[in-house]
């Protein structure tokens, strides 16, 4: 096996692992609360190193220049945003900063996704 493939599989390790997590968390978030060892009170700093990381992620993606890449992620971006605002409406909270998160993250991926459209019809 190449160190390319070793790779690919161990990503796909990772999938599954964390999709496990996500089942985990969408059928019983206390169970996989404890699972991850999250705790409530720490969420601000777990959220402050998300968005750290979703920085990260999006400088990324932007410096390598990768239109696929950027539109998957800003996809995924736009899926949280609108996710979260989905949670926080249900619980009769406001939650426009989340929607406009989620339109700007799908503007994104959208424009992205039109230029991969665009360059590929030999435009």
């Amino acid at each position: 096996m190449t160190l390319a493939g070793l790779a690919i599989l161990l990503s796909g390790v990772g999938i599954v692992v964390t999709g496990a997590l996500a089942v985990l968390f969408v059928r019983d978030p206390v169970a996989g609360m404890a699972q991850t060892t999250h705790r409530s009170e720490s969420l601000p700093q777990v959220m402050t190193d998300r968005y750290i990381a979703f920085t990260a992620l999006a400088a990324g993606a932007t410096f390598y220049g990768d239109l696929r890449v950027i539109a998957f992620l800003f996809a995924v971006f736009a899926y949280m945003g609108f996710a979260d605002a989905w949670i926080y409406v249900r619980q009769g909270h406001p939650a426009a900063r989340h929607i406009g998160a989620g339109i700007a993250a799908l503007l994104v991926a959208g424009v992205a996704a039109l230029a991969l459209c665009h360059s590929a019809g030999g435009a």
